[in-house]
């Protein structure tokens, strides 16, 4: 690990129902997420490519995965705008714990929600 490179390579949120929580984040990010299942996981991944150095990640329903809200965090990339993200949450099944909150202005925003798994996820974007 270096400054030229990720210091994270992969995520994984855990899922109780698959469906349920796969509608919810394509709803909210308006994306597709393409399902696949390994190594007795069921995953459903975040948009990405291939060896282009983005880091990557899906949900999993697995024995080794289940939901938290505490511990580790994670921000998903919401921009342009997460307003435009949070406004979906509620309907989607989800909840606001912080809403959008200023960094500071190099930084952009920031935002806490809860999906429908019982899942801490921060949001960040520039606007």
């Amino acid at each position: 690990m270096n400054d030229q490179i990720n210091s994270l390579n992969w995520f994984e949120i855990p899922v109780i129902d698959m469906a349920r929580a796969k509608h919810f984040y394509q709803v909210i990010f308006s994306i597709h997420m393409h399902e696949d299942s390994m190594m007795n996981m069921q995953m459903a991944s975040f948009p990405y490519t291939p060896g282009n150095g983005k880091v990557a990640g899906a949900l999993v329903k697995s024995d080794f995965n289940k939901p938290a809200m505490e511990g580790i965090l994670i921000y998903l990339n919401a921009n342009p705008d997460l307003d435009a993200v949070l406004e979906k949450v509620a309907g989607a099944g989800g909840k606001v714990l912080v809403p959008k909150t200023l960094i500071n202005d190099q930084i952009g925003y920031m935002a806490f929600i809860s999906d429908t798994e019982g899942n801490r996820i921060g949001l960040h974007s520039q606007a």
